[in-house]
């Protein structure tokens, strides 16, 4: 799922160059929403408790995907993938503000190495920028609603309901991209390279990674997932250097070592005492 994530970074950026954003995720949902009807059809009669619920964790996830996306769109796709990535560290923050949920020392440490690399990473010091760029802006917004997401996501999934809450993030997330996309009117995309990638998109980053997500929730608490998450930004950086033709500099490296660390200390294994830590499998 991570590495299918961190490859729509690049392929995304490429596609909201012929699209506006609402009307490509509005697309690109639609399909997600009837492929994952279609395959579990059986959930369709779930319990209004788990409809409801998948379709307030839609909500979330919409949100999450309008300041992705436009945000991709003014900043390049290794820095969103990499400022994305600060959900890791917003994940534990956020389970202890809503549940109370046990914070050590080191996270806050790690809250405030992440500063340091999103400062590196959003700051620009060339005269006749802005300081900060705003589809930076939009992409750390993005990373508290994917925390929020994943804490809220962690509380309510079970493996049994993966299908039924599918469904339902599936249904609210097309409608809020639609009513976002109706003003201007649906923009469809145009030529076969743009709708294979609307497909690659909607198919295995969309409908197959939204299951995967619901399904491994229930399974795993909230920071773990988030943690198996974090290599989402290595991927990005990888894509985008590997066929988007980005050369990051040295402010880049310096801000993703420091995201890299905190994402480190946020999942780092406890150390007992006389035995050393393990990594986590």
């Amino acid at each position: 799922m991570a590495v299918l994530w961190g490859s729509t970074f690049f392929s995304i950026k490429r596609v909201v160059d012929h699209i506006p954003v609402a009307d490509f995720l509005a697309v690109r949902f639609l399909i997600s929403g009837i492929l994952l009807t279609i395959i579990f059809r059986k959930s369709l009669k779930m319990s209004r408790k788990t409809f409801i619920q998948g379709l307030f964790l839609g909500v979330l996830w919409a949100v999450a995907q309008l300041l992705q996306t436009q945000g991709l769109s003014m900043t390049s796709a290794s820095i969103s993938g990499f400022v994305t990535g600060l959900y890791v560290v917003f994940t534990p923050v956020i389970a202890w503000i809503m549940y109370r949920s046990k914070l050590g020392a080191w996270t806050w440490v790690a809250v405030g190495l992440a500063t340091v690399g999103l400062a590196a990473l959003t700051i620009h010091p060339t005269q006749g920028d802005p300081l900060v760029g705003q589809g930076e802006i939009l992409t750390v917004g993005c990373a508290i609603m994917y925390a929020v997401h994943i804490v809220i996501m962690g509380r309510w999934s079970t493996p049994e309901e993966a299908g039924a809450l599918s469904i339902g993030q599936s249904l609210s997330m097309t409608v809020v991209f639609f009513i976002a996309a109706a003003p201007g009117g649906i923009t469809l995309p145009t030529g076969i390279v743009d709708w294979a990638w609307m497909m690659y998109l909607a198919v295995l980053c969309g409908a197959l990674t939204l299951l995967i997500q619901t399904w491994a929730q229930g399974l795993m608490d909230a920071t773990k997932a988030a943690v198996i998450m974090c290599s989402e930004p290595l991927w990005a950086t990888f894509f985008a250097i590997l066929f988007g033709g980005e050369r990051p500099g040295w402010m880049f490296a310096l801000g993703a070592v420091a995201i890299l660390g905190a994402m480190y200390l946020v999942i780092r294994p406890p150390v007992r005492h006389g035995q050393a830590a393990t990594p986590v499998a």
